[in-house]
């Protein structure tokens, strides 16, 4: 085998060692190692080699390298000075590369199993991996088996994994004479002709890829699973052929795996559907998808949490607005939306005229600051609204209460200066951890997102505005991770995830400064000079969407929700039919007083009733009998099993209100 460069063939030495090494090479590159050391070298050297230099347990270890901030394979050659770092397992980079093997070799494994399979496309995604297959027989779930075994036995085989280059030409006529149609319609497709293109080989099978990969498939571990078979069109398109989907996970070991698919099944047991339907908090259905039906409980849960946040914006001087739902075309036109979102957006004539369902609500608090003259005595000026929002999604990305075409965001505005934006950032990150932390969220995770390459607004001013938000972070002594090039092309941001009990990352809260959208809409204030000056436009929100939001608490909580939170915070139930009355009066006092609470009065063993109240995570459950009818009191148990003995009604609401106040469980 040989890899061709240009068009000459060379001969690799071995494949974790040199290859594209030509005879006239003089160059003695130099190679800095993160320590700062420098390693030089007579000729070209690849990754394995230098992981070899420095010693015998790194050269085992490595899986690739990044040179000068790229990752490459480990069979890479260095023809000139470099930066070198060596990846192996512990290192982020892995994983991905992991998942990308674990593809090939599931590929693999299918192909020897199953001859006349086609394949298509394998990528990584969050988590794991995928292969699409094209095959008359469907898969079934003892055939996931066999091939995870047979995937065990290629791994086993440690098959050296190797990149060799052909012509777009040879690649086709390769795949062709396979009879891989599909492959052959990607590289026509996708490679300009005269173009070259890399193949990976392992073993005998191989595939189209660029890379990089790790250096042999026992490198790949065992630290992988197949999760389900799947329907899924050619290319993505519902007009084409239905393809087979397998997916799969893959971890950098056993135990890693094995946390994971704990958290799978955890994550089953949390799932808001289920606990949504158990506890009647809300449902989907067909005429509406993407959008959710409130329930009266759902709804409370609901109201509590914008009740709070309303309460928060009032503490930090917002001032909270309302906008239409429905606005003409030519506002998105003006805002730059309509050329980036239409396709997401719905829309409606009427009378001649073309009207979108707001995606966002950011032009329309444009349109407000825009009444009356604003001056720069007015800023910064802070605009909330709980604003409703509507995206054609796909169908097939719909998901629960996380996932939806209508939504209602706790978004705002804050319009102000360049001299303001670190101020206003630092008291931004204040609010937004003091809503995180009552929600009982301490783990947050947090990513500065810097210039893309295409952007408006000068250098100096993404300079300073970059800056801001940088400091406002460090100023507050805070861990975070830099995305470069992964801002919005009007500004940078900042983008905070909550990690949640079992593990999870969910990313909720947002500051985005935004250059462009104030001065494309007219928007205009007097500055202390007397001249116009568009103002900077600060676009936040800290849970994101409300509905996800509330999905993400009940995950969290497995449906056992904060009393402050929880639709029913507590339930009366008489022992026998001749409590009823008293359980009703217990219920009309505590209901007066702002307690969410309801009556069990049916005929049913109070041993039943307790069993079904715990099961539906009611915080408190009161038993009443004729010892508390007598005394004037309830018998007090918690959800959780513990019994807090006979209150006086007034003690048993200081109890609870106690709860609400502090916000605790």
């Amino acid at each position: 085998m040989v890899e061709v460069v240009g068009s000459i063939p060379i001969a690799p030495t071995s494949f974790y060692g040199v290859q594209g090494r030509t005879a006239a090479t003089t160059v003695m590159p130099a190679i800095t190692l993160p320590d700062g050391s420098v390693k030089q070298y007579d000729d070209p050297v690849s990754v394995y080699q230098i992981a070899e230099d420095i010693g015998p347990g790194l050269a085992r270890a490595t899986l690739a390298g990044k040179v000068n901030g790229k990752l490459v394979d480990s069979s890479h050659v260095i023809n000139d000075d470099a930066e070198l770092s060596i990846v192996t397992r512990k290192d982020d980079e892995a994983l991905d590369l992991i998942r990308h093997d674990a593809a090939h070799v599931l590929a693999q494994a299918v192909q020897e199993l199953y001859p006349g399979t086609q394949i298509t496309i394998g990528p990584t995604i969050e988590n794991g991996f995928y292969y699409d297959f094209v095959r008359d027989e469907p898969f079934t779930e003892e055939d996931l088996g066999r091939i995870e075994k047979r995937m065990a036995e290629i791994v086993k085989r440690d098959l050296p994994i190797t990149r060799e280059v052909m012509t777009r030409e040879q690649a086709m006529q390769a795949f062709r004479d396979l009879g891989e149609t599909y492959k052959v319609e990607i590289i026509d497709d996708i490679i300009p002709e005269g173009e070259e293109i890399s193949i990976y080989r392992q073993g005998d099978w191989f595939d189209v890829c660029r890379g990089p990969h790790l250096p042999s498939t026992g490198k790949l571990g065992d630290g992988f699973k197949l999760m389900k078979v799947a329907g899924a069109y050619w290319r993505g398109d519902s007009n084409n052929e239905m393809l087979q989907r397998i997916y799969g996970t893959a971890w950098a070991d056993k135990k890693t795996l094995k946390a994971y698919l704990h958290q799978l099944e955890e994550a089953e047991k949390r799932d808001h559907r289920r606990i949504g339907k158990q506890q009647d908090l809300f449902h989907f259905q067909e005429e509406a998808p993407g959008m959710v039906f409130w329930h009266d409980k759902g709804w409370k849960i609901y109201r509590a949490i914008t009740d709070y946040v309303r309460g928060v914006l009032v503490e930090n001087d917002y001032e909270e607005v309302n906008t239409p739902e429905v606005v003409d075309r030519s506002l998105w036109e003006k805002s730059g939306h309509w050329d980036k979102f239409s396709d997401d957006m719905f829309t409606v004539s009427v009378e001649n005229r073309e009207y979108a369902i707001k995606p966002m609500n950011c032009p329309c608090h444009v349109q407000i600051f825009e009444q009356g003259l604003k001056s720069y005595r007015d800023l910064p000026l802070r605009m909330a609204e709980f604003g409703s929002c509507h995206r054609n999604e796909p169908s097939g990305t719909l998901h629960g209460l996380m996932r939806l075409r209508s939504f209602v965001q706790d978004d705002a505005h804050i319009f102000c200066t360049e001299e303001q934006i670190q101020d206003e950032v630092s008291r931004f990150i204040d609010l937004l951890f003091q809503v995180y932390k009552t929600f009982g969220f301490d783990d947050v995770l947090i990513k500065l997102s810097t210039r893309p390459q295409k952007r408006v607004g000068s250098d100096e001013v993404w300079d300073k505005s970059e800056q801001a938000l940088e400091t406002a972070l460090n100023n507050k002594g805070l861990d975070w991770q830099l995305q470069p090039g992964e801002g919005a092309f009007y500004g940078p941001k900042i983008e905070f995830s909550l990690k949640d009990s079992i593990g999870r990352v969910w990313q909720c809260g947002t500051i985005q400064v935004d250059f462009s959208m104030p001065g494309r809409l007219g928007a205009t204030y007097i500055a202390q000079d007397g001249s116009k000056q568009t103002p900077v436009m600060l676009h936040r929100a800290i849970l994101g969407s409300i509905e996800r939001f509330v999905g993400i608490l009940i995950e969290e909580h497995a449906g056992s929700l904060p009393v402050w939170l929880a639709p029913i915070q507590a339930v009366v139930s008489g022992i026998t039919d001749k409590h009823a009355k008293y359980a009703a009066e217990v219920e009309n006092t505590l209901r007066k007083r702002g307690i969410r609470v309801i009556s069990d009065l049916r005929n049913e063993k109070i041993g039943f009733k307790i069993r079904e109240h715990t099961l539906q995570r009611i915080p408190y459950l009161l038993v009443v009998g004729d010892r508390e009818a007598e005394s004037g009191t309830v018998s007090v148990r918690t959800r959780e099993g513990k019994d807090l003995g006979a209150m006086k009604m007034d003690e048993f609401i200081d109890l609870v209100g106690d709860d609400v106040a502090r916000k605790t469980s």
